[in-house]
């Protein structure tokens, strides 16, 4: 995308995100009790909300939102949640009903709401569908839109939203703080596009699970993922990524924490490179991100 176009865009959004009036506060509350589903979203209720909320994690660290399961511990600390903020993985779709169940008066939130999510794709595994640039598409919508810094500042706004909705008290503090990160965002976001700005048709990485297609999308690249729907690739469709990572001569295949790294380091191997950590889900969102498009950008030149 062209310098110019992204920064036309860019100011339009933000345009429209901060152009919106918020009453002034009427009385100091307490600090809200929510629970979010994963370790980035706490970072962006954080941004909000800073020091008057008390952020619970579901998903734990080092654990994946595709099988998680809560511990009793946290069904009984959910009791005293106001703010469910779920974000469209997949264990939500069995555990949203029985956390209702468990707090009625908790409002659930979702996060992705107004964002159109796209199919999470396979790789190409053999010449023809190449030929014809088909994809095998995966049943479910990608759920990893919080990987894209345009898609956070429409969670953030839904975000805002959700807790003035229920803490109107503090309403200018989260205004004031929402702000701010839309600005942060913008910025974030114009890094990384300034980044990617000259990488021409080398745009191609391996990825073991397809978590960076947001990612990929925003910045004009292609993500080549090894495991889809839970599965280890066939033996073709192996042979097919290790072909074309020599084609592309790419020496990197980018893993995350919550998976097994043995089909990667295989394909490492195999094409003479070498396996890289990039975290989904760390802690420091904005700081993680910068640094895996840093790695991205390191292998793709």
């Amino acid at each position: 995308m062209k310098k110019g176009l992204r920064i036309f865009e860019l100011t339009m959004i933000l345009s429209f995100l901060l152009s919106i009036s918020f009453p002034s506060p009427t009385f100091a509350g307490d600090p809200l009790k929510v629970t979010v589903s994963i370790v980035p979203q706490k970072y962006f209720v954080d941004k909000i909300a800073g020091a008057l909320v008390d952020v619970s994690v579901m998903v734990l660290p080092g654990a994946s939102p595709a099988t998680y399961e809560p511990r009793p511990r946290q069904m009984v600390e959910l009791t005293g949640s106001r703010i469910y903020f779920a974000i469209g993985v997949p264990f939500e779709t069995v555990w949203l009903k029985k956390f209702a169940r468990s707090n009625p008066e908790m409002q659930i939130v979702a996060t992705q709401a107004g964002i159109e999510r796209i199919p999470m794709r396979a790789h190409l595994h053999d010449d023809k569908d190449r030929d014809h640039g088909k994809a095998v598409a995966h049943a479910d919508k990608d759920p990893h839109i919080w990987l894209s810094p345009p898609l956070v500042m429409l969670q953030a706004r839904n975000i805002l939203d959700a807790i003035m909705k229920v803490d109107p008290a503090n309403r200018k503090v989260y205004e004031t703080n929402y702000r701010a990160f839309i600005v942060e965002l913008v910025d974030l976001d114009l890094k990384i596009s300034h980044l990617f700005a000259d990488m021409g048709q080398n745009t191609r990485f391996i990825v073991y699970h397809p978590a960076w297609g947001y990612f990929a999308r925003a910045y004009g690249l292609e993500q080549i993922p090894v495991e889809m729907e839970g599965k280890e690739p066939t033996p073709k469709g192996l042979q097919q990524i290790i072909g074309d990572a020599k084609k592309d001569r790419i020496k990197a295949i980018f893993v995350q924490p919550q998976f097994s790294t043995k089909s990667a380091s295989t394909i490492a191997r195999a094409i003479g490179g070498h396996v890289v950590f990039a975290d989904p889900l760390a802690v420091d969102w904005e700081k993680n991100l910068m640094q895996v498009a840093e790695q991205f950008k390191a292998t793709l030149k």
